[in-house]
């Protein structure tokens, strides 16, 4: 039997890999500034600076366009619990604690930027928000099984592609040119992220094979988005599923699917250790694809129960 890697065993032999996979970044990102992406011109004061404060009819936002755009700054907010996370099971030297900080700086603009083009075109109710964004930080992010470099990394690349793939569409839905191509920089930076995640999360299938298997197994099937327990998630999630910011078919077919390719999972040989793992894994994704099926299929029945509602509130009209 393969004895199991330590996590400083894997750290130190992955190190490499993270030190060209940081040189990689480094040469592939591109400097942004937050104030270059906001309509600064469409701001005004509000109430206690002798202004007017926000009501429903300033935002030019339909209902799945502020539930995508809260959901995804409450969960670009909870930074400071993700960073710990990473840094603990990551290591403070060399490259490790280089891809660390920069991460964690470029993820910072992210919530600079949404919140600033919020407030300032009104999308949303900022005291809503900012309550919103004190509870959501005070819970904090724990995100259970996900400990350990292995299961972190397997964690983060699924999560990264998740918010890109989330953003973009956010962007789309907003109807807004200014909120969409913001959110496009905001998802290159997150595709950029995943693919050093990615590599190392590669790298360790050469490195502890059987091992890094069972951790992308055991974290894809408790999958869940780091804003799983911010205010009104569950109500937003649904919202944002039945309109295409984010759904099942999206996560299987978009992140799942292309990440698992990419690593060759299914063309490896993991070994008498891997292959009831490789089993169970195989097993999830069939089930997965049962339920995203389903899925669609009670969505497409709710929009044209909608759309049916419509054409009868018209007709009455």
């Amino acid at each position: 039997m393969t004895r199991v890697m330590t996590q400083l065993e894997l750290l130190r032999e992955l190190e490499p890999v993270a030190e060209a996979n940081v040189n990689r970044h480094l040469s592939m990102a591109r400097d942004w500034h937050p104030h270059d992406y906001v309509p600064w011109d469409e701001g005004r004061n509000f109430a206690a600076m002798g202004g007017e404060d926000w009501e429903p009819e300033h935002s030019r936002l339909d209902d799945v366009a502020k539930a995508a755009m809260i959901t995804n700054l409450l969960t670009e907010d909870n930074l400071p619990s993700y960073h710990r996370e990473i840094a603990e099971n990551f290591s403070p030297d060399g490259a490790w604690g280089t891809w660390v900080g920069r991460w964690t700086a470029e993820e910072n603009r992210h919530g600079i930027v949404m919140r600033d083009y919020l407030v300032v075109t009104r999308g949303v109710d900022p005291v809503a928000l900012e309550n919103a964004r004190m509870e959501h930080m005070t819970a904090g992010f724990f995100p259970g099984n996900n400990n350990g470099l292995l299961r972190s990394v397997a964690y983060v690349t699924f999560q990264e592609l998740a918010t890109r793939v989330s953003h973009r569409n956010t962007g789309k839905a907003c109807n807004d040119p200014v909120a969409d191509r913001m959110l496009q920089r905001i998802a290159a930076d997150e595709n950029l992220h995943m693919i050093f995640y990615r590599n190392i999360c590669e790298a360790a299938l050469d490195v502890a094979p059987a091992q890094t298997l069972t951790a992308i197994t055991e974290i894809l099937k408790q999958f869940q988005m780091p804003g799983a327990g911010m205010p009104n998630f569950r109500r937003n999630g649904v919202l944002m599923a039945k309109h295409g910011i984010y759904d099942l078919r999206q996560h299987l077919d978009e992140v799942v699917q292309p990440v698992l390719r990419k690593w060759n999972i299914f063309e490896r040989d993991f070994g008498s250790e891997g292959a009831q793992t490789l089993d169970e894994l195989g097993t999830f994704l069939e089930d997965l694809e049962r339920q995203a099926v389903k899925f669609e299929d009670m969505r497409d029945r709710s929009l044209a129960r909608d759309a049916a509602r419509r054409e009868r509130a018209e007709a009455t009209v």
